[in-house]
């Protein structure tokens, strides 16, 4: 129509209804509902070893802070994504039974480009499609790219290439025409795809291969190659069949109707942030539906004993107040800014220079306390 926003020569179209997620925000609730159910959580720790001997792995890990600790466990899962492979080379000292293909995917952020909370996928020449999804209110995420990736997985980020590609279809389909200065965010990742010798990235396998081995060992090892967010815990239940019989005292598979960490007693988030607003009249109401978008029912747990907007502490920009960055620090695992504003929120997108500069002092001052609960936290 005369107030579409793409092309007038672009007649035809199909509409279907898809789910978008997180990916940061779905591994730390993941995390936090495993922490939950018992499990010990190390995060920035990386494994130096591992070796097994009498039906045991004996594991030496390493601290951020080059601080060092061993553990020992009956049966050991690789489930280290692009790093599978060379777990086997650097920590394990042996060869990997499938090598791995790094496929590389790229986003762009820009200003919004229609008013409307649907997406577009654009089809391209290449075959390929790029989708165009409303983000965050105000801008529009843009992606994603495929090409092999050699190197460090930790440095991947956006190519020159891949952001001409993003922009070129973008301009191929909408009446608004972007450029680069329009850029105001971008993110890569790699795909691990297991290596299925094949030409295309796009025609690789994206399903998983699972192995159990023992690796020359009497010391179970199951490693996983390849998969994706969506099969996410399907791939967890055939992982753990794979292990049940050398666990007998094991119990059957649950996680399939299991709602993860603040998503208990959910209807949907703006009903969540109506009882919120309802029950601390001073909340604002952007910040509402922020928390339930982002924390679901925990946002309870941001609030609990607070009587007045000062009970929050500090506001640091955007919406974001001393009690939030206290939560993530005890509840989120977070340690720096970058944890804050880009991996549990994507308030980077909103901060300025100078605000970030502050959050970083207060980060400082918190995490050389040590903040152990959260409670003492919010009294703080």
């Amino acid at each position: 129509g005369a107030d579409s926003p793409l092309k007038h020569e672009i007649s035809h179209g199909f509409e279907y209804a898809d789910c978008w997620v997180d990916d940061a925000r779905l591994v730390v609730l993941n995390a936090m509902a495993a922490r939950e159910q018992g499990a010990h959580i190390h995060t920035r720790t990386r494994c130096v070893s591992a070796r097994s001997s009498k039906g045991l792995w004996h594991l030496h890990l390493e601290r951020d802070d080059g601080s060092r600790f061993s553990i020992r466990a009956r049966a050991m899962v690789n489930a280290t994504g692009p790093w599978v492979a060379s777990f086997y080379d650097e920590q394990l000292r042996q060869r990997s039974p499938h090598g791995m293909r790094l496929i590389q995917g790229s986003h762009i952020v820009v200003p919004k480009l229609y008013d409307g909370d649907h997406a577009y996928i654009l089809q391209n020449e290449d075959r390929r499609i790029v989708f165009v999804i409303p983000y965050l209110g105000q801008f529009s995420l843009i992606g994603t790219t495929d090409q092999e990736y050699h190197g460090d997985p930790t440095r991947v980020q956006i190519a020159d290439g891949e952001i001409d590609y993003l922009l070129d279809i973008v301009n191929a389909h909408f009446t608004h025409q972007l450029a680069r200065e329009d850029i105001r965010h971008s993110y890569s990742g790699v795909r691990p795809l297991c290596d299925d010798e094949s030409d295309q990235p796009s025609a690789i396998t994206r399903d998983y291969t699972l192995t159990l081995n023992n690796g020359g060992s009497d010391a179970p090892l199951l490693s996983v190659f390849g998969g994706k967010l969506t099969t996410y815990r399907k791939l967890a239940e055939a992982a753990l069949a794979q292990l049940a019989p050398l666990f007998p005292e094991m119990k059957g598979a649950w996680t399939r109707g299991a709602t993860l960490p603040g998503g208990e007693h959910f209807d949907d988030p703006s009903t969540l942030a109506h009882a919120l607003c309802a029950s601390y009249p001073w909340l604002p109401g952007p910040v509402a539906r922020r928390w339930t978008n982002t924390y679901g029912t925990r946002s309870w747990l941001l609030l609990k004993g607070t009587e007045r907007i000062q009970d929050l502490g500090e506001c640091f920009g955007a919406g974001l107040y001393a009690r939030e960055v206290d939560y993530l620090i005890v509840e989120e695992w977070a340690l720096t800014v970058d944890d804050i504003l880009w991996r549990r929120t994507k308030l980077g997108l909103f901060l300025q220079a100078a605000e970030t500069a502050r959050l970083q002092q207060y980060m400082d001052s918190r995490t050389a306390e040590r903040l152990t609960t959260f409670e003492h936290a919010a009294q703080g």
